[in-house]
């Protein structure tokens, strides 16, 4: 797209004027993916007028590349037979996703209405697809793939190409029963051999029942565009391509930044989630860990003679509490990220957490040297004060970065998420112990009776 052209500007004044063929022509020039980015963006009934305009095979191609909730509402305004052409037009993989989002927004008689309008093999395959469980490779596979037969020849195999190559996910790589055949060998190979003789025999697949993280995994280690499925039997039943790998990738990867920051996870967009849906993602976790902080309040009543004896004790809690907090969140992220990579396993835990403990001495004695300086010069506080703080500090750093280590690596082991036992979670426990740390190191220097 020319970048000096407002093109969502442009479409909805022509839109406007009912200048119909020269906003199908004008769309024609476009890539799907920036119509469908502009349709987002436009009021529904705009964005709904447009979508009748463009030619059949045009709307599927848009269609697939909108957003959930964009698709809900076309789907919706459209007649069932619009809507079954829709879905028949689509590649099967969205076709399966686009049917389940349904079936938890609509009614499931109008969806099975829907449904009932495909053609035949369209309901198969999406049936096929349903039937596998969610975040499963069986379940974001497609089923429209280039199958060729081993008795073919290279110039039987390319006439089988341009048959079926059109409605095909990808023909870059073509799939016998036993091996793979790139588009490229059979474009440069002699017409007459065979693709039993020219195939590639070593297979890398993903069963219909793997994770789709570790599906994700597997491209990356393998550098693939795209990979088979097979059954339980070991017969292929789809492929998976690398445009349903990133779409995985950033599924997971905002999953595991919502829940390190206490949040239940969503797949919808920002401004896309109501205030009443966000409120309820948010509060369980807020409400968990405002009831665990209460613990600290309790310690520190727990201590007041102390305090009483020492006010100046109470000066640097903060401090103390936010360090600590702040430690064990960078060794929890290193330590899930490791988890998610597959880089740390559960049996290296004491390799990890001998690690941590001595990063955390390091971070904890320079930290405690460079706030007994601030301590000393700029605080002028007595050096016993000065010092049980920075023995503190040393301390919870430590016990900090080993929460961080430990607990995202046995949540794992017992079968959790790890990025649930991330900042928050950590920061609440780390507050606790620091201050039963602080306290009673201060009240045994300083012979404090409590």
């Amino acid at each position: 797209m020319d970048e000096n052209i407002n093109y969502k500007e442009l479409l909805l004044e022509m839109l406007e004027k009912k200048e119909y063929t020269k906003l199908r022509q004008t769309a024609a020039e476009m890539q799907t993916a920036d119509i469908a980015a502009i349709m987002d963006e436009m009021e529904d009934e705009d964005s709904l007028k447009m979508f009748r305009l463009f030619p059949k095979d045009m709307a599927a191609d848009v269609f697939a590349d909108l957003e959930p909730d964009d698709q809900q509402y076309i789907i919706q305004s459209l007649s069932h037979k619009e809507a079954s052409t829709i879905i028949d037009n689509l590649m099967s993989d969205d076709a399966a996703d686009l049917l389940e989002d349904m079936l938890e927004e609509m009614p499931a008689n109008v969806v099975k209405k829907i449904l009932a309008n495909a053609r035949p093999d369209t309901r198969a395959d999406i049936n096929l697809l349903l039937q596998y469980p969610e975040d499963s490779a069986g379940s974001i596979m497609t089923v429209e793939y280039v199958d060729l037969r081993e008795n073919m020849t290279v110039a039987d195999a390319i006439e089988r190409i341009r048959k079926v190559g059109l409605d095909s996910e990808t023909v870059n790589t073509c799939y016998v029963l036993v091996g793979t055949v790139a588009l490229r060998y059979l474009v440069i190979l002699d017409p007459d051999d065979i693709i039993g003789e020219v195939m590639n025999d070593n297979i890398i697949s993903v069963n219909t029942l793997t994770d789709q993280e570790e599906t994700a995994r597997a491209f990356q280690k393998y550098d693939f565009t795209a990979m088979p499925v097979v059954d339980k039997e070991n017969r292929m039943v789809g492929i998976i391509t690398i445009d349903d790998v990133v779409d995985i990738l950033e599924e997971e990867a905002t999953e595991d930044i919502e829940k390190m920051a206490a949040i239940l996870p969503t797949d919808k967009p920002y401004f896309k989630t109501g205030v009443v849906e966000t409120y309820k993602k948010r509060m369980p976790w807020l409400l968990f860990l405002m009831i665990s902080a209460t613990f600290t309040g309790a310690i520190i009543t727990s201590y007041e003679a102390a305090l009483a004896s020492y006010v100046i004790l109470t000066a640097y809690i903060p401090m103390l509490m936010d360090t600590g907090g702040n430690a064990g969140s960078q060794a929890s992220v290193s330590i899930i990220r490791g988890l998610s990579l597959n880089e740390i396993e559960f049996k290296e835990l004491p390799i990890a957490l001998w690690k941590e403990i001595r990063v955390a001495f390091l971070c904890g004695l320079t930290l405690a040297c460079t706030n007994f300086v601030k301590l000393m010069v700029l605080d002028r506080l007595p050096l016993l004060i000065a010092l049980i703080i920075c023995l503190t500090l040393v301390i919870t750093v430590t016990f900090a970065k080993m929460m961080g280590c430990v607990l995202p690596m046995v949540a794992q082991r017992i079968g959790f998420d790890p990025a649930v036992m991330a900042s928050p979670l950590i920061t609440t426990i780390v507050d606790a112990v620091s201050l039963t740390i602080y306290f009673t190191i201060a009240t045994r220097a300083l012979h404090i009776v409590v």
